[in-house]
């Protein structure tokens, strides 16, 4: 609600005729924004959910410090999370560049233009990535389980597509692009398999339940098959979002704020397949459980003692 009601009030002053004369200021409603919510974030009173806020911030940590910290479900779960806000991350960058630059009427035209403003565009979008492929390094070693090591595969790949891509971008030329095109969609046909596959648990040839698994959450199979299909041409859409091909008909910051909402829609879609799987292998495996069902029968020595 409080970012909502600040993009409202913001679109209002700037449309209204009135309110021109403030103009320098109401530029800076948008940093006031970012500024209360860190406040609220690092808030060290007992208010606004406390303990929710720094069990936030330390699995922040845990995510940053990778893999120096043992992994846990919360660690990946939000490192996930933020491989979904690239498009969030630069523009904190051009927070900075924006509002740090003296000259407010060269600001935007200079940020776009800056050499180092470039290639931060381009660093921060490995972070989220980087930060999960060493996750997955550190449960390599500490589970021995092959599928991490596939697992932080599949990441070190789009960190090296969204580099080829850079290199295009600087060199221009036409086999960087190439390369570029080749990476990129050999990274998004892994990460679509390892969506539908291993973190859904889906298209299993000898489940119950025809391609998807033998236990299933929601009753309508249709729902697991629509979103098997909504998660292949989203995973496609985030492609142009984060590589950002030149198309002709793809082009300025509308269309990456449309990718930027389908990229926000296909995580909540892949975080409740994602947990249900989860909560049923826990169940299976009887991690959900605070007693395990021992490999013993009392069924005769009850029948004993009523014969006594």
């Amino acid at each position: 609600m409080l970012v909502l009601g600040t993009f409202l009030a913001h679109v209002h002053l700037n449309i209204d005729s009135r309110a021109q004369y403030y103009s320098r200021y109401i530029e800076f409603v948008p940093l006031g924004l970012v500024v209360v919510l860190f406040v609220l974030l690092f808030c060290p009173f007992n208010i606004m959910y406390r303990s929710s806020r720094f069990f936030l911030i330390k699995t922040v940590f845990h995510c940053v410090c990778a893999p120096l910290y043992k992994v846990t479900l919360p660690d990946f779960f939000l490192a996930d999370q933020f491989t979904s806000q690239v498009e969030a991350i630069r523009t904190l960058e051009y927070y900075v560049c924006y509002y740090g630059w003296k000259d407010p009427k060269e600001r935007q035209n200079k940020c776009h233009g800056h050499d180092i403003y470039d290639v931060f565009y381009f660093i921060l979008a490995f972070f989220p990535y980087w930060f999960r492929f060493l996750q997955c390094i550190r449960r390599l070693f500490e589970e021995n389980d092959i599928a991490h090591l596939y697992n932080g595969l599949r990441y070190f790949l789009t960190i090296v597509a969204v580099a080829i891509r850079t290199a295009f971008e600087l060199k221009g030329r036409l086999s960087w692009k190439v390369f570029a095109i080749l990476m990129s969609v050999l990274a998004t046909i892994m990460n679509t398999y390892w969506d539908i596959v291993v973190d859904w648990g889906l298209l299993r040839r000898k489940s119950r339940n025809r391609l998807l698994r033998n236990k299933l959450v929601v009753s309508h199979a249709s729902v697991y098959f629509t979103a098997m299909v909504l998660d292949v041409a989203l995973r496609f859409a985030w492609l142009q979002l984060v590589l950002k091909f030149n198309v002709a008909s793809l082009r300025g910051n509308r269309i990456s704020s449309i990718f930027s909402c389908l990229e926000i829609l296909r995580r909540g879609m892949w975080n409740f397949f994602r947990l249900e799987n989860e909560h049923l292998n826990n169940v299976g495996k009887y991690r959900a459980f605070k007693s395990v069902p021992l490999p013993f029968s009392y069924h005769d020595d009850e029948d004993g003692d009523k014969d006594e």
